[in-house]
């Protein structure tokens, strides 16, 4: 079962479950930790909470490719991992060392110690959703979009559900100091989610969702590539672990779990281009690219 926020008839915010068939079924709670608040009132499990409440309602009309879809969850934060695929420590190496492919870092201590790299990746106002635009950093020469399977959780840490997201990055900012991290991560727009929210119990083996990226420019597909989280050298419940650590987190956190998906070295994302990240299950959340005249507004 998925779950989606859309605008409705009313421009209202709405949130709907929306079933294998692709039918969509408004929902009168006002969000996802709404709803599992009152799943767990009544001593059930969430997704069979949604299928009693299905039972006796009726989908509308409108099929989900012609809603307006927003992000699905209103995260108040949105934290990421790094260096968490072979393919990333690579891509990270070849920033840190001007392209030498037999040099070795700190990336690669990282991949191998016991504590992860987790950094804070965004807030609600600097997230988006389906459909809107994700910024070009105005001060990088190498940017491109980092795929990547969400996971939406509760403050304890529990999984409540996946979902996609794109941790837009800056290789040169990041390659050139990797104190530089939040600059070559965070800023107006540079991080997106959606379509759907995955409830945790429909999935069978969450270390075996498909991930494809394809970047389109002017209509035509310019990159292409696959992975899928069995590559993952972390589990979840490791990365979730170092999250909630002597730290505070919110129902409804995201945190991404890092990329296998990386363009060549010589691709740099421009204005105009869209991107579409694709997971198995979830959906395809679509993004085009957007350098801002001001990015300060």
């Amino acid at each position: 079962m998925r779950i989606i926020r859309y605008i409705n008839e009313h421009s209202n915010a709405t949130l709907a479950a929306v079933t294998n068939g692709g039918e969509v079924y408004p929902l009168p709670q006002e969000g996802l930790i709404e709803l599992i608040q009152q799943a767990n009132e009544q001593q059930v499990s969430p997704l069979s909470f949604i299928e009693n409440f299905l039972s006796t309602s009726m989908p509308i009309q409108q099929p989900l490719e012609d809603l307006s879809l927003l992000v699905p969850i209103v995260a108040e934060e949105v934290w990421a991992s790094g260096v968490t695929y072979e393919r990333s420590r690579d891509a990270r190496n070849y920033e840190a060392t001007d392209g030498r492919l037999d040099a070795t870092t700190f990336y690669d201590k990282i991949y191998e110690a016991e504590r992860p790299e987790i950094f804070f990746k965004s807030t609600a106002a600097r997230t988006v959703g389906p459909g809107k635009d994700v910024y070009l950093r105005s001060d990088s020469n190498w940017q491109i979009p980092e795929p990547e399977l969400g996971l939406v959780i509760d403050r304890e840490g529990g999984i409540l559900g996946y979902t996609i997201g794109n941790d837009m990055s800056c290789r040169d900012i990041e390659g050139e100091n990797p104190l530089y991290l939040p600059q070559a991560k965070m800023w107006k727009n540079s991080c997106s989610i959606g379509p759907a929210i995955l409830l945790a119990e429909s999935v069978k083996d969450p270390y075996d969702f498909d991930i494809t990226c394809r970047i389109y420019r002017n209509d035509e597909l310019k990159v292409e590539g696959q992975a899928n989280t069995s590559q993952l050298k972390r589990k979840y419940h490791e990365l979730v672990s170092f999250l909630i650590r002597d730290n505070q987190i919110f129902d409804g956190t995201v945190l991404l779990t890092g990329t296998c998906i990386i363009p060549e070295n010589d691709f740099t994302l421009l204005d105009g281009d869209r991107i579409e990240i694709e997971v198995s299950g979830i959906g395809v959340l679509k993004n085009n690219v957007k350098l801002p005249k001001n990015i300060l507004v």
